[in-house]
C-alpha cells in the first residue's frame, strides 16, 4: 500500500509539474491583452475606417503641437536677432496655422475631443524661452524645437505606416511634410546641437548598435549602381534634388469644404 501511494505521489507531482509548464503557454494565447486584443478593443468603426487609439493619440498630439509651436514661432518672429530663427518662426507659425485647422476638421468629422491648452512640459518650453534673450535665446529655440519635431517624427511614420482610417493616414501625410520643413528650417538656423539630440537618444536607448563595422581607413569595395533595365522609359523625377537641404514645399490644397486655412 506505501509503495502504490508513493508511485501515486510521484505520478501526481510529474502530472502538475507538466500543467504547469503548459499553462503559460495555453493561457497567453487565449488570454485578453494582446496586442492584437487592444487594438480591437479601442477601435471604433467609421466610415473613413477603424480608429484605433493610436490614431486618436496622434490626432491630439497635432493639436498640442499647434498650441504651444505657434506662439514659439511668434515669438521667436519678434524677439530673434538673426534672421534665420526668424524665418524658421515664420514657418513654424504659417505650418501650424493650417495643420491645426486639418486637425480640427478630421476631429470634428470623427468625433474626437481636442486640448485647448498645451502639457505643463509644453508650456515649461514657452516660459524657458520667454527667459531666454540673445544668443542664447536662439540656442534654445533651436534646440528645444528640433528635438520636439524630431520625437514627434516616429510617431508620424507609425501612424502613417499602420492606421486604417483614411482621415489620419492623410493628416499624417500634411504632418510628415510640415514637420519635415520645420525641422529643416531649424537646422539652417546652424544652432542645433547634433551631438546633444544623439547623446540623448543612446542614454534613452538599451539596443545594442547594428550595422556595417566602422571604417579602418581602407576605402571599400565601390558598390554597383541600382539601375532599371534597359528598355524602360520614366516619366516620374525625384523627389528630391542633389545639394544643401532647403525649405520643403509645403503648399498643399485646402481643406475640403473649408477654404483656405485661417490667418493667424
Amino acid at each position: 500500500m506505501r509503495r502504490i501511494n508513493g508511485t501515486a505521489l510521484i505520478i501526481g507531482a510529474l502530472v502538475a509539474t507538466v500543467g504547469a509548464l503548459a499553462f503559460p503557454v495555453w493561457s497567453y494565447a487565449d488570454r485578453s491583452g494582446t496586442g492584437q486584443d487592444h487594438l480591437n478593443a479601442s477601435s471604433v468603426a467609421t466610415q473613413w475606417g477603424p480608429l484605433s487609439a493610436t490614431d486618436r493619440d496622434f490626432l491630439v498630439k497635432v493639436r498640442l503641437a499647434g498650441l504651444w509651436e505657434l506662439p514659439a514661432g511668434q515669438q521667436a518672429m519678434e524677439r530673434a536677432p538673426s534672421q534665420a530663427i526668424r524665418d524658421a518662426g515664420d514657418h513654424l507659425v504659417v505650418g501650424h496655422t493650417d495643420l491645426d485647422k486639418r486637425a480640427r476638421d478630421v476631429a470634428a468629422k470623427l468625433g474626437v475631443e481636442l486640448p485647448n491648452q498645451p502639457t505643463e512640459q509644453q508650456q515649461g518650453w514657452l516660459r524657458e524661452l520667454s527667459a531666454a534673450q540673445g544668443v542664447e535665446y536662439e540656442r534654445k529655440f533651436a534646440q528645444i524645437l528640433r528635438e520636439a519635431h524630431g520625437k514627434v517624427f516616429g510617431l508620424i511614420a507609425k501612424v502613417r505606416h499602420t492606421t486604417r482610417n483614411s482621415l489620419i493616414r492623410q493628416l499624417a501625410s500634411d504632418a510628415n511634410q510640415t514637420v519635415l520643413d520645420h525641422i529643416t528650417m531649424l537646422e539652417q538656423t546652424g544652432r542645433v546641437d547634433f551631438d546633444e539630440i544623439a547623446n540623448e537618444e543612446a542614454r534613452a536607448s538599451t539596443a545594442s548598435p547594428t550595422g556595417p563595422p566602422p571604417p579602418n581607413g581602407n576605402l571599400p569595395p565601390a558598390p554597383n549602381p541600382a539601375t532599371p533595365g534597359p528598355g524602360q522609359t520614366f516619366t516620374s523625377r525625384p523627389s528630391t534634388q542633389p545639394g544643401p537641404p532647403t525649405a520643403i514645399n509645403t503648399n498643399r490644397p485646402p481643406v475640403a469644404g473649408g477654404g483656405e486655412p485661417e490667418a493667424p
